[in-house]
């Protein structure tokens, strides 16, 4: 089953775009990433999903889970 994943991604234009996993297109354009960062995560939690922020040069800063994670932390009781 895939994962349902939002991603902020830098735009090569420009800015910082949000797109959702496995998508060509935009879902919205920012000229700030704090910006793209903070309305995606409202998506993201809205929608459940997996949510991704890569830094300016594609990789992955960081990674929030919002809906079911199909790997859980294992409890450390």
């Amino acid at each position: 089953m895939p994962r349902n994943t939002h991603h902020v991604v830098p735009n090569s234009d420009g800015g910082w775009d949000l797109k959702k996993g496995g998508g060509e297109r935009s879902v919205k354009h920012f000229d700030l990433k704090q910006d793209a960062v903070d309305f995606g995560r409202k998506v993201s939690i809205n929608q459940g999903s997996e949510f991704v922020i890569h830094k300016k040069d594609g990789t992955i800063q960081n990674s929030d889970s919002h809906g079911r994670d199909s790997c859980p932390p294992r409890d450390t009781k």
